[in-house]
């Protein structure tokens, strides 16, 4: 069966907003950052258009993915540690043994995302939810530029 195309809505941008959001990673893992990405688009009067988010790190990552059962990022995190161990023979290790694995899976995992934003609310699915992804073992200070361009609410 082929799919179905909604009708289409045509939005004229009128508002291009940005701001940086810092964080400090507890090390390696997931830091949900989906609340602070609605209160920019909350903030920023969004109406509809799409929010752009961009992690100005070489060795962390950005994702959408489940938030309700904390074992889908355990499996991810184990995944990602088979696609490139800290064990494999890199020539890159100036900076510790996480470090280019930590390349790699920012790599495998994206620097970058795009959320639609539809009536000033990020449109994610009932069980998504916006991630920094920390590679390195040890703490990190990070930034995530985010920036809507779109519609006034």
């Amino acid at each position: 069966m082929p799919g179905r195309l909604s009708a289409i809505t045509v939005t004229t941008p009128q508002l291009v907003a940005s701001a940086t959001l810092r964080l400090d990673t507890p090390g390696m893992g997931f830091t949900e950052i989906t609340a602070q990405a609605a209160n920019f688009i909350a903030e920023s009067s969004a109406g509809d258009g799409v929010l752009l988010l961009f992690v100005r790190h070489t060795s962390a990552s950005l994702t959408i993915q489940e938030n309700a059962d904390p074992d889908v990022q355990t499996d991810l995190l184990a995944a990602l540690d088979r696609l490139a161990p800290a064990e494999a023979p890199w020539i890159h290790d100036s900076e510790g043994s996480d470090d280019m694995p930590a390349h790699v899976k920012a790599m495998l995992s994206g620097v970058s995302l795009h959320v639609p934003v539809a009536g000033g609310a990020l449109a994610l699915g009932t069980w998504q939810g916006v991630y920094l992804i920390e590679h390195r073992r040890r703490p990190h200070r990070r930034e995530v530029l985010l920036q809507f361009i779109g519609s006034r609410k």
